[in-house]
């Protein structure tokens, strides 16, 4: 490899929150951020901005905008236009947005849990009523959509469908045959769809991402898209996203409806972006293999080593749900995997449903993932 994913800078001194929110000694493999070096085309554009020497207000370059267009349709064959293009600070501040700049009184929201908090919680933030339709296991450890159940949560009051796609925490891609059946219930029943699309580019062999806008330009008229460089390249602390608002008038709404509220991306984000996408695509390359890897790792490991733990394996994102509820564990599992060295997302916290599931986050060098599976093997053996 061109690449080095094996060694990484110390974080415990820095401002992670990932490292920074647990106990000394324990491996943080919950917030779902990699502990990688991001590509070094990123960090000598960032040199390069820093000695100009001046960070006034920022606003995009034309460059930046042509950038997200190639990149998008280079990684995933969507053709899209510069103008559809409206830089965020973050794709969670993107989808609330998208809701508080189009929503009536009496409006509902469409969710599919166990999904991530902030989606989970996002009905209740903005005042909608919630309309669950949980995926569901098909027997063999994979989620599939509910299609019953999602068509039941449709009501005249459904406005929105939040979609998570690669979904996070179980790993799923959807297939088009899925995103397609989903899309013409939303159509039918002239409910917006807004796609958090922020693991798009992480996804694994077998498996190819769609983004659900474009599928067609009926669908791509009623959706928001959300994507960002901070997953992809692990710049999430320089807060640049995107949205992609094909439709004028849900674009200008969605305008109208930050001012005041969401201030322009900073510029430092706005050159890590650009640098990311113009250049990033050979580190991305190699990081999917080391993920890929790190996910194998960790999948025979449960098989092997982990007695009553079932996991799912991911076909995106560096996510893993794995399932304690046979282990034996204490029903709050993550906080004794935590006391023993580990931390964790406990399930709760993706959905009324998920207790005795963890969220593990495998995007880190592969002798810290070992080091923390042998330490969830002793916790666990302790309990025999």
């Amino acid at each position: 490899m061109s690449y080095c994913f094996d060694r990484c800078p110390d974080r415990s001194a820095t401002e992670s929150s990932k490292w920074r929110k647990v106990p000394g000694g324990v491996i943080p493999l919950w917030l779902a951020d990699m502990d990688f070096t991001c590509p070094p085309e990123v960090i000598q554009a960032l040199h390069e901005r820093v000695d100009h020497g001046i960070f006034g207000y920022g606003m995009p370059l034309p460059e930046v905008y042509e950038a997200v267009v190639d990149f998008v349709y280079e990684a995933h064959g969507w053709k899209i236009e510069p103008e559809w293009v409206v830089f965020v600070p973050g794709v969670v501040t993107g989808f609330n947005l998208a809701v508080e700049a189009t929503c009536r009184p009496g409006d509902a929201m469409l969710v599919q849990p166990p999904v991530y908090p902030p989606i989970l919680c996002a009905p209740a933030d903005r005042r909608l009523a919630a309309r669950w339709a949980p995926l569901v296991d098909n027997g063999s450890g994979r989620c599939e959509v509910d299609f019953d159940r999602f068509e039941q949560a449709m009501a005249p009051e459904t406005a929105y469908f939040l979609l998570c796609n690669p979904h996070n925490p179980v790993g799923r891609v959807f297939e088009r045959a899925e995103l397609e059946r989903m899309a013409e219930i939303c159509l039918r029943h002239n409910t917006l769809i807004l796609s958090d699309e922020i693991h798009s580019d992480i996804v694994y062999s077998g498996h190819r991402h769609i983004p659900i806008a474009s599928l067609d330009p009926e669908v791509a008229a009623r959706t928001f898209t959300f994507i960002a460089p901070s997953k992809t390249f692990n710049i999430a602390g320089l807060k640049c996203s995107v949205a992609i608002i094909p439709d004028r008038e849900l674009r200008e709404r969605f305008e109208v409806g930050r001012r005041g509220l969401v201030d322009s991306v900073n510029v430092m984000g706005l050159t890590a972006a650009m640098a990311a996408y113009r250049s990033g695509m050979p580190w991305l390359r190699e990081l999917l293999v080391y993920l890929e890897g790190n996910r194998d790792c960790l999948a025979r490991f449960v098989a092997e080593e982990l007695p009553g733990v079932r996991m799912n394996l991911p076909e995106g994102t560096f996510l893993a749900w794995l399932d304690f509820r046979q282990a034996g564990l204490p029903e709050n599992a993550s906080a004794y995997l935590e006391k023993n060295g580990v931390a964790l997302n406990d399930g709760n916290s993706f959905g009324d449903t998920s207790g005795g599931f963890v969220r593990l986050n495998f995007g880190c060098p592969r002798d810290t993932l070992m080091e923390a599976l042998l330490r969830i093997k002793r916790a666990l053996a302790q309990l025999g």
